[in-house]
C-alpha cells in the first residue's frame, strides 16, 4: 500500500474539511492508496509516537459541511522559524525542515499534500526541495495567494461579514450613529472590500491605501450634513493611516506573526480626536469569520482542489499547488505561488468601482 500525508496548517478556515474529503474520497478509487492525516499541521508526525489519523469512510462522511477540520491546526511551530528555548529562557527560531522531511520518509509516506495559506505554502516548497514529494492546496480567508483567482473560505468569510454588516446598518440608521466594523485580512484588504461593496459602506479602509482621518472625517460630516443621519464604515485590521502604524499586540510564544486586531477602536478614538461629534460604535467581528459552516461556492471549490491535488500526486506532478484560474482548476509551482503577496489593486475595476458609487477610502 502506498501512504498519502494531509496536513492543515495555519488558521482554520470554512471549507478544509471538504478539501480533506474529496482527497480521501479521489484516493479511495485507487485501492493501493491510504490516507493519513497529521494532527495540528506538521507538528502530529514530529511527535514520538507521532500523531496520526488513518482517514476513513466514517471519518470522512459528511464532514463537507462542518467548519473547521477534523485533522486540528495551529499556526505555532513553523518549521521554517521553529521557536527553540534554550537554557536561559530565551527563544531563537530556527530552521527545521530537514529534520521534518527525514521524518516524513521515516514514517514511509509516498507523498504529502499541505494545506494552507502563505507560510505554510512556503513549508511545502521548502520541504519538496529537500526531496519531499509534496502538493500544496491555497487554503486562506484572507484571499492573499497571488497564484490563485480565490483561495476557498473566502467567500464565506464576506458572506458572514456581509451579514453582520447589514444588521449594523439598521441599529445605525435607529440610532443615528457612526458604526464601524473592523474584519480580517492581515495585509490584505479584499475581505473588508468585498463586504463593503455587498454591504454598501459609505467608507472602506484597506491595508493597500492609507487614510488620511481629516478626509475619512469629512465624508461622515457630509452624509450627516445631506440628512442622512448615519455612517457605516468596514475597516480591515490591517489598515492605518497615513504616517501610521499598525495596530497590534505582541503574538503569543511560539507563533512568528503579531496578533493584529483593535483598529476599529484606534479609529474610533482618532475620529474624536479630530473633532467627530456624532455618537460611535465599534464592532471586531474576529474569529466569527473562519467559524461555521462553509457556503456553497467554498464547499464546490474546496472539493475541486481535493481532487485535483490527488491528481497531481497520481501524475507524480510533485512542487505543485493546485489553483483556480480563469474559471479552471489547474496547477501552479509552489515557488511561482509564494512569490509575491495578493494585495488589493487600488486602481483596480473594485476599488475604482467603489469610488464610481462613492465610496471613501479616506486617500
Amino acid at each position: 500500500m502506498k501512504k498519502l500525508l494531509i496536513s492543515t496548517g495555519g488558521g482554520d478556515c470554512p471549507g478544509l474539511n471538504a478539501v480533506i474529503r474529496g482527497i480521501y474520497k479521489r484516493a479511495k478509487q485507487h485501492k493501493d492508496w491510504e490516507v493519513y492525516g497529521s494532527v495540528e499541521a506538521l507538528s502530529g508526525i514530529m511527535k514520538n509516537p507521532p500523531e496520526l489519523v488513518k482517514l476513513n469512510r466514517a471519518k470522512t462522511a459528511g464532514i463537507h459541511v462542518r467548519g473547521g477540520t477534523i485533522l486540528k491546526t495551529t499556526n505555532k511551530g513553523n518549521p521554517l522559524q521553529y521557536p527553540v528555548k534554550d537554557e536561559f529562557g530565551n527563544i531563537t527560531f530556527q530552521d527545521i525542515t530537514a529534520r521534518v522531511a527525514d521524518r516524513i520518509k521515516e514514517l514511509g509516506f509516498d507523498a504529502v499534500i499541505n494545506i494552507g495559506g502563505d507560510g505554510s505554502q512556503k513549508i511545502s516548497q521548502a520541504l519538496f526541495e529537500k526531496g519531499v514529494p509534496v502538493i500544496g492546496v491555497p487554503k486562506t480567508i484572507d484571499n492573499d495567494l497571488s497564484a490563485t483567482d480565490m483561495t476557498f473560505g473566502f467567500q464565506t468569510a464576506v458572506q458572514i461579514a456581509t451579514d453582520s454588516f447589514d444588521k449594523l446598518v439598521t441599529t445605525a440608521e435607529s440610532h443615528h450613529r457612526v458604526m464601524i466594523m473592523e474584519v480580517m485580512g492581515r495585509d490584505a484588504g479584499w475581505i473588508a472590500l468585498h463586504t463593503a461593496l455587498a454591504g454598501g459602506a459609505e467608507v472602506c479602509l484597506i491595508p493597500e491605501i492609507p487614510y488620511d482621518i481629516h478626509k475619512v472625517l469629512k465624508r461622515i460630516q457630509d452624509r450627516y450634513e445631506k440628512g442622512r443621519g448615519f455612517v457605516n464604515i468596514v475597516i480591515a485590521e490591517g489598515a492605518k493611516p497615513k504616517d501610521g502604524t499598525l495596530t497590534f499586540s505582541p503574538g503569543e510564544e511560539g507563533s512568528e506573526h503579531v496578533r493584529l486586531g483593535g483598529v476599529a477602536y484606534e479609529l474610533s478614538r482618532h475620529l474624536k480626536q479630530v473633532g467627530c461629534t456624532q455618537e460611535i460604535r465599534e464592532t471586531v467581528l474576529g474569529h466569527t469569520q473562519r467559524g461555521g459552516t462553509p457556503i456553497a461556492f467554498d464547499r464546490v471549490l474546496a472539493t475541486l482542489f481535493g481532487v485535483k491535488a490527488f491528481e497531481l500526486v497520481l501524475k507524480g506532478n510533485f512542487g505543485k499547488m493546485v489553483s483556480y484560474r480563469n474559471n479552471d482548476i489547474v496547477s501552479v509551482d509552489i515557488l511561482e505561488a509564494t512569490k509575491s503577496y495578493n494585495h488589493v489593486d487600488k486602481d483596480g475595476f473594485l476599488v475604482k468601482a467603489a469610488k464610481g458609487i462613492g465610496m471613501s477610502f479616506g486617500d
